[in-house]
């Protein structure tokens, strides 16, 4: 290939990569598989390193992230980004409209759009090509975050215009990305985000850009900053000419015609927002005409012609009645609340995180407290804040121990962490949820080991590390409470058959600090056999580019450990599989039951979690998303399932509940 062929090969890629882009992230309707994507991906990576000279700031290539920053560079908005006023009931809403009329030069109509709870940020094109990205800040400053806004595939890097212009979005993280990425760090004993948004905003605050790249982030856009200068006369317009422009715009938008079809609008969303895949916390409304909200004008702080109606707060009181700590695997000490029942976004509420002694501390949690719950995310209970207006004077303060409560050893709090920490390896909590771990649906799966069997076993002695399930006799097992002989050979088959789970699950079942299963299949593909692993250098690992320094610190020390050694050694000498070899193209296609297929999943499920099924469908050639549309294939659907299931059977979507899956699938 000569340098001319190169340039229009690449070309043509960047063209292709743009197009597939926009259909899989903006429209949510994919043209070719992720396995062609990546073909074509890798494709160009390897074309544009072997010709420097064609490389483009502007290339897909660039979403994987680049370089870390020292720090971020500050820059100035071309207009104020401005904060809005708010409005909580219709009242609110009518006195805005009448305030709007009266300001107003002619007859005025409303444009009501979902508010977004994300990061508010400035896109600037020039002549189509994306330059620069920027947090809103104090509105008229913000930080330079072009390199990790880059990341995210919703953003356009070329626009389908030729066009100078700057526009203003909300990146925000869906709730799977949400839940996946706080799965991570339960896994790794971190504190979780506390929600979505922080989620959002921590992950483009990185400075490392690869970081950002994995979190899954989107983007919806809602205007744009000059839109009178190039010829616009509405804001319904200016949606529409973004959209044309190949930037993602929120489809639930609505014109209005008056305040009371903008009321309609705002009480249908009071119950529909929870059937959403990403968090909403109001409904923001703005007069359509363009020359209008040029009469109107602004306050020293918000505009005249917008307002933002705010949602209740789905939060509740309770009483705190006790205070208890949890071991982790990692020796990771975290407080619980447990709580009298209450009912918090349709489930009951019994426990609630107290993340860690700092936050207790912050907020001067006692026992007996009143507390204020709700639903980070409405998916993760926890406690907002103490209503210490309320006490009587016999509520407890809470002291964090010095010694961990399992093992009596002394409690330490490493460098750069908020949580204490037990250090002892052999304390029988680590011990114990090391091993519920390892045999864990995500790990090595295996069939009648829950927690209860293991908590059993760990107790009569008859395991202390996870070589002893291995080890484990039929005679010793049958002078356990409810252990029959049907279920005793069930047990020993299932053990025996989960010798031959590929390397990847047995790699994220040890339990490796910052290993999840993601990075576990990562790693296995990389290396393909444990012993190539093992002997990996910290060179070899950080030169994986999902793998960072910390999680490769990590897997060093793990394996220079001699007890890992011994440990492996000895599952190795069990029979265990520990190579890991990639399926054929042809076994793949048999077993991609989902494929091409868009799936939605809803309702409470006895067997799976979500993320496990999500994974499970999208390890089977389907997607999933989180709400019911024409696009829609299948609706899996567990108890309760509610308007998603309604919307599905509408539409003549296929229904499939949790039996029918797990058929399906075996």
């Amino acid at each position: 290939m000569d340098e001319q062929q190169a340039k229009e090969r690449i070309d043509k890629l960047r063209d292709l990569l743009d197009e597939y882009g926009h259909h899989y992230y903006v429209l949510d309707a994919p043209k070719v598989s992720d396995a062609e994507y990546d073909q074509l991906m890798q494709e160009l990576i390897r074309l544009e390193n072997e010709y420097p000279q064609f490389q483009s700031e502007n290339s897909p290539t660039v979403r994987v992230g680049g370089e870390p920053l020292d720090r971020f560079v500050k820059v100035q908005h071309r207009r104020p980004m401005l904060s809005l006023g708010n409005a909580f009931n219709a009242q609110d809403l009518r006195d805005f409209d009448r305030r709007a009329r009266e300001g107003a030069t002619g007859p005025i109509s409303y444009t009501a759009e979902l508010k977004i709870d994300g990061l508010a940020v400035s896109l600037t094109y020039e002549n189509g090509q994306f330059v620069r990205g920027a947090t809103r800040g104090d509105g008229q400053t913000g930080e330079d975050i072009t390199v990790n806004l880059k990341t995210v595939g919703s953003i356009p890097l070329r626009l389908k215009e030729a066009v100078d212009l700057e526009v203003r979005g909300e990146v925000f993280m869906p709730h799977h990305s949400f839940e996946q990425l706080n799965k991570v760090k339960e896994e790794n004993e971190e504190p979780p985000f506390a929600n979505p948004r922080n989620a959002a905003a921590g992950s483009l605050r990185q400075l490392d850009p690869k970081i950002a790249g994995r979190r899954n982030l989107d983007i919806f856009c809602y205007a744009i900053a000059e839109d009178q200068e190039i010829g616009l006369t509405s804001h319904a317009k200016a949606l529409g000419y973004m959209k044309e422009l190949g930037l993602k715009v929120n489809p639930d938008h609505k014109y209005c015609n008056n305040i009371e079809e903008v009321i309609e609008y705002v009480e249908s969303w009071l119950e529909k927002r929870h059937d959403l895949p990403y968090e909403i916390d109001g409904i923001v409304i703005k007069v359509d005409e363009l020359d209008e909200q040029q009469t109107l004008g602004y306050t020293a702080k918000s505009p005249r012609w917008a307002i933002a109606y705010k949602f209740p707060a789905e939060e509740v009181i309770t009483t705190l009645r006790d205070i208890k700590l949890t071991v982790g695997r990692t020796g990771a000490i975290t407080p619980t609340a447990y709580l009298d029942p209450v009912q918090v976004a349709g489930t009951t509420v019994q426990r609630a995180s107290l993340h860690n002694e700092d936050l207790i501390r912050e907020k001067d949690t006692r026992i007996g407290d009143q507390v204020v719950i709700k639903k980070a995310g409405d998916i993760i209970p926890e406690v907002v804040r103490v209503l210490d207006d309320l006490r009587t004077g016999d509520e407890e303060e809470f002291t964090m121990p010095t010694h961990c409560p399992e093992c009596e050893s002394e409690l330490v709090r490493l460098e750069g962490e908020v949580i204490l920490r037990c250090v002892n390896p052999k304390c029988p909590a680590q011990v114990r949820e090391g091993l519920i771990h390892f045999v864990s649906r995500t790990a090595m799966n295996i069939d009648g080991l829950g927690e209860k069997v293991i908590q059993q076993l760990f107790s009569h002695e008859l395991i202390q590390d996870v070589s002893d399930l291995y080890k484990l006799k039929r005679e010793d097992l049958l002078e356990l409470e409810r252990m029959g002989e049907k279920s005793v050979s069930n047990l020993l088959e299932a053990i025996e058959a989960s010798k031959d789970n590929p390397l990847d699950r047995l790699l994220f079942g040890l339990g490796i600090r910052f290993v999840g299963s993601k990075a576990a299949r990562l790693l296995a593909e990389t290396f393909g056999t444990m012993e190539k692993l093992q002997e990996a250098t910290m060179e070899d690992l950080v030169a994986i580019h999902e793998v960072g320094e910390k999680m490769a610190d990590s897997i060093t020390s793990y394996f220079s450990q001699p007890e890992a050694e011994e440990l492996i050694g000895e599952l190795r000498q069990l029979g265990l599989n520990m190579t890991y070899e990639i399926a054929t193209p042809e076994a793949s296609e048999a077993e991609q039951i989902f494929a091409e297929q868009t799936v939605v999943l809803t309702g409470k499920l006895e067997k799976w979690t979500r993320t496990e099924m999500k994974e499970k469908v999208e390890a089977l050639g389907g997607k999933v998303t989180g709400s019911v549309s024409t696009k829609t294939d299948l609706l899996i659907a567990g108890e309760d399932a509610g308007s998603k299931l309604e919307k599905a059977e509408e539409l003549g979507v296929e229904v499939w509940d949790e039996a029918r899956f797990e058929l399906e699938v075996k």
